[in-house]
């Protein structure tokens, strides 16, 4: 059996108390709080809010089951180190959670895959070992990045350390789903929850807004070390 399967499996033995779309939403919330609280030095109110939030959903949940959810973290992180793919988004859709009333539905991988291999050409062709920068207005489950950095490592450029990404998405779902895979696929990523249209992602933004995988963490702290050095 797949990991993904197995999560799929492990979502239907949870479900009963919650709808399967419950549990998915509530493991994916924690699993992408648990990675941005683990990474903060600072425990703000932020912070705080943040903890709060995950400890208020993991309540819902018995030993068992917490340890359940667990499982699937470790399920997924192996299935994105087996093949860079939407992991969440075909679950997600597999397990027919999309809605025509909400719109929640995600880009088939391999039609993501295609558009960034037509869209990234120029982008390989001239690439001069600069970083590459790439802007998601709409990020869903994060599916056109991870196609943009398959298609970039297939053509031998190291999407961890080349692409840096902002994606932004008006649903949390959206927002929690990209950040966990970004983070586990290690991607360099600022990931926005707000209307693109209306509120463009800037430095300005809201802190309790935003999520920064551990990537991008790391590579923060690493330019300063190296502008220090250079001091």
């Amino acid at each position: 059996m797949t990991a993904k399967k197995e999560i799929i499996k492990s979502i239907e033995s949870l479900s009963g108390k919650y709808s399967p779309y419950e549990v998915f939403s509530d493991w994916i919330r924690c699993c992408a709080l648990a990675i941005q609280n683990n990474c903060c030095m600072i425990h703000d109110k932020v912070w705080q809010d943040r903890e709060q939030a995950y400890i208020d959903t993991m309540r819902r949940y018995d030993a068992q089951e917490r340890i359940e959810f667990c499982k699937m973290f470790a399920l997924l992180g192996d299935a994105l180190t087996d093949d860079l793919t939407d992991i969440l988004g075909e679950i997600y859709m597999e397990m027919q959670m999309g809605s025509k009333a909400s719109g929640q539905f995600f880009t088939p991988f391999h039609l993501s895959e295609l558009t960034a291999r037509t869209s990234m050409q120029s982008v390989i062709e001239s690439f001069d070992g600069s970083m590459i920068e790439l802007n998601e207005p709409s990020s869903g489950g994060g599916g056109m990045i991870i196609a943009a950095a398959k298609v970039l490592r297939d053509a031998g450029i190291n999407p961890q350390k080349y692409l840096r990404v902002v994606a932004q998405d008006l649903d949390w779902k959206g927002v929690y789903m990209s950040y966990l895979q970004l983070s586990l696929i290690g991607i360099r990523a600022v990931v926005v929850q707000g209307d693109t249209l209306k509120e463009p992602y800037d430095r300005n933004y809201p802190k309790s807004r935003i999520m920064i995988t551990p990537a991008e963490l790391l590579g923060g702290v690493t330019w300063l070390l190296e502008e220090a050095d250079a001091g």
